[in-house]
């Protein structure tokens, strides 16, 4: 059996002593990983491949783009809800307090079994480092929006997860465009659409105004 075909995908496992596994696997060294289940090939009596949709895990080369949890709270709240550098030019921030945290990431995981829902935790090594989703599905688009812990900017985790998350919305969900919007002022923000090879589309003078400051709104957009 070659397992390897199967490195990445999702799949359905079911081994020798008829237990079932369902998840991204990920092959090496004669074994297979599907999140914490642990097996080796001869343990192993099939495999498939399954279509997945929704808030899948997704996997890239330095994390692991999962769903939210309950605890994830407390974590978003201290980390992002706290600094004012993450919301400074959305003037939104639903982690602002530790109930509000609480109250969203509920929203977030009662909603999973939506499968046109899109939120995940950008989790390196089992850390919280930021979010990405997607949201406000009108006929052929949808608009990502993405946050990255302080201490976790400059690594190009934005970058890397952006380019996953793209690449899932747009080839296993068949949603032909992706948009996204920065303040001009935005420049970590403009970098990391850029790098994810988003297209410039049009630029709004004077489209936002957050805590008495107006900006410039920068619309990108991404095709298949």
């Amino acid at each position: 059996m070659d397992l390897a075909m199967y490195d990445g995908k999702h799949v359905r496992v079911t081994d020798r002593w008829g237990e079932t596994f369902v998840g991204m696997a990920e092959y090496g060294n004669c074994s297979f990983l599907i999140e914490d289940w642990l097996d080796y090939n001869s343990q192993i009596a099939s495999i498939e491949e399954i279509e997945v949709h929704g808030t899948v895990e997704l996997w890239t080369e330095h994390m692991i783009l999962r769903r939210y949890r309950p605890e994830d709270a407390d974590a978003l709240h201290q980390r992002l809800g706290t600094d004012p550098s993450t919301y400074a030019y959305t003037g939104w921030n639903p982690y602002a307090t530790l109930e509000m945290a609480r109250e969203n990431v509920r929203k977030f995981i009662d909603g999973y079994d939506d499968r046109r829902a899109y939120s995940w935790i950008m989790d390196v090594d089992g850390v919280v480092a930021g979010t990405i989703g997607a949201y406000d599905r009108e006929g052929d688009r949808i608009e990502v929006g993405f946050s990255v812990v302080k201490g976790w900017r400059g690594r190009g985790l934005a970058t890397e997860a952006l380019k996953k998350v793209l690449g899932y919305l747009t080839g296993n969900e068949g949603i032909p465009r992706v948009t996204a919007w920065c303040a001009a002022e935005n420049v970590g923000s403009r970098k990391v659409l850029e790098r994810a090879e988003m297209r410039f589309l049009c630029s709004e003078r004077n489209a936002l105004t957050v805590g008495g400051r107006t900006y410039d709104k920068l619309t990108y957009e991404y095709r298949r």
